[in-house]
């Protein structure tokens, strides 16, 4: 089965014997899962990133019949970023695969496995939050939102009071390189 590889670089010039390799690891995927159709490999420098470390960010989504899966690994090499993330979609494929095709050989179902308990505890997992974080927020309009947000570098999400609408929004970065704002309302 011929799996389909897209390798797309954003804020870089990738070079031919570099996507010839990735194009090979990638191609070999479907060796985990036959299910494979498009394997999808998004390589990005960021010239911003708070370490060196994160500059590099190799992103490998494949998608199959049956199966969506998605990992990133960030380097400050981007072979090193490419390979981490080849070797951690083989695991999450493994993984995948031994949920979604094995059984467990004995013939019964789950639920005839599982014995359903005739009373129940209310034992909620209490999550713990490790960071608290205080900051004063300077009133602007979306666009000296954008521009503040990528003075600092906030690659992710920037949080600000807009004083056209006069209430606090969320300008985000979406993945197609365009920008959202969340306007949270009171309901």
């Amino acid at each position: 089965m011929a799996v389909e590889v897209e390798v797309y670089a954003r804020n870089l010039e990738i070079a031919d014997n570099l996507k010839d390799y990735i194009t090979k690891k990638a191609s070999k995927l479907d060796r985990y899962l036959n299910e494979i159709d498009l394997v999808k490999v998004d390589l990005d420098y960021f010239k911003s990133a708070r370490s060196a470390k994160d500059r590099n960010v190799a992103q490998i989504t494949v998608r199959g019949h049956k199966a969506l899966l998605r990992v990133e690994e960030r380097s400050d090499d981007m072979l090193a970023a490419f390979d981490t993330a080849i070797d951690k979609m083989q695991r999450q494929l493994d993984r995948f695969k031994g949920k979604h095709f094995h059984g467990r050989g004995d013939g019964r179902s789950a639920a005839e496995v599982v014995s359903v308990p005739t009373e129940t505890t209310v034992e909620e997992e209490v999550q713990v939050v490790s960071r608290h974080k205080t900051f004063d927020l300077i009133p602007m309009n979306e666009a000296e939102a954008l521009e503040q947000m990528k003075l600092l570098g906030h690659d992710n999400f920037f949080i600000f009071f807009n004083i056209e609408t006069n209430s606090i929004n969320v300008l985000y970065h979406r993945r197609d390189g365009t920008y959202g704002l969340i306007e949270p309302r009171v309901g």
